[in-house]
């Protein structure tokens, strides 16, 4: 099983950015989708979640109205749309698929997002 996320980099506040998850290995309609980030000393935080019909999208208060989660099933893949981006946005991006079924959950490797003031 693989998770991959990309789409990270540096933008300035204000700006956008989208991550990709792209997941293989596993059978993707068994796994709700969650995106977590980590800031330097900071534990891992939830961001959002998207089950396999996309029709719950479930977000933290702190992006709420600014992040947007989505999946794309036949391609195995969830996307974070990230607007108006934060200096305190700052973190490393992972993806999580979660068994909705009590199966074993898998991690991805991170992609860091960096945003400038």
């Amino acid at each position: 099983v693989q998770l991959v996320e990309s789409g990270g980099g540096l933008v300035q506040a204000g700006g956008s950015l989208r991550l990709s998850c792209a997941a293989s290995g596993l059978t993707f309609s068994l796994y709700k989708v969650a995106w977590y980030r980590q800031a330097p000393g900071k534990e891992r935080a939830f961001v959002a979640s998207i089950g396999w019909s996309a029709d719950s999208p479930y977000y933290a208060d702190s992006v709420k109205d600014r992040f947007t989660i989505s999946r794309a099933n036949a391609k195995n893949t969830v996307y974070l749309q990230m607007n108006s981006l934060k200096p305190e946005d700052t973190a490393i991006y992972y993806c999580k698929a979660e068994h909705q079924y009590g199966g074993r959950d898998y991690w991805g490797q991170g992609t860091q997002v960096t945003v400038s003031s």
